[in-house]
This record gives C-alpha cells, structure tokens and sequence, in this order.
C-alpha cells in the first residue's frame, strides 16, 4: 500500500499548525499556559517570537502548517519509496 503524499503532507501540517495554534490560543487565555513548548518552537523557527500577541499566535500556526506538510510530504515519499523496496512476505 502506498501514501497519497500530497494528502499525507496536508493532513500533517494541519495537525501541526492546528497543535501550534490551539496551544498559542490557550497561552493568550492562560498565560503561561505551554510556554516551554512555545519557547522551544521560538528557537526553531526563525522569526517566531512566543509573545502573547494574536499575530505571533498566527505566524506560529503558519509555521507549524508549512513545516508539518513538508515533514508530511518527505515521510510519505520515504514510506512510498522503501514500501516499494521491501516486499512484503506472502501468506
């Protein structure tokens, strides 16, 4: 069985981006609330600062949408890719 890939990467970078954006929403309601996870994006994504901003809580889910569809995009060429390398054992 093969991924759809384009479908696996949309799929990931809406987790992703949607992760990054209920968790930035909840921070803008709860201050402090996933700020660890939020600094710790900060230091990956450049230009991204955690601040307590609806703005930064949309660059954030942007990020998080591009870079999950990407990672989505490279784990399904590399399934698709080895899936055709390995044969699976006959019953």
């Amino acid at each position: 069985m093969k991924f759809n890939i384009l479908a696996l990467g949309f799929a990931a970078g809406l987790i992703w981006g949607g992760a990054i954006l209920l968790v930035g929403l909840a921070n803008l309601i709860w201050p402090g609330y996933g700020q660890a996870f939020l600094d710790i994006l900060a230091s990956i994504y450049p230009g991204y600062h955690p601040a307590a901003s609806a703005g930064s809580v949309i660059a954030g889910a942007v990020y998080g949408l591009v870079d999950g569809t990407i990672g989505g995009v490279i784990f399904g060429w590399l399934y698709n890719l080895l899936a055709g390398r390995i044969s699976a054992p006959s019953a």
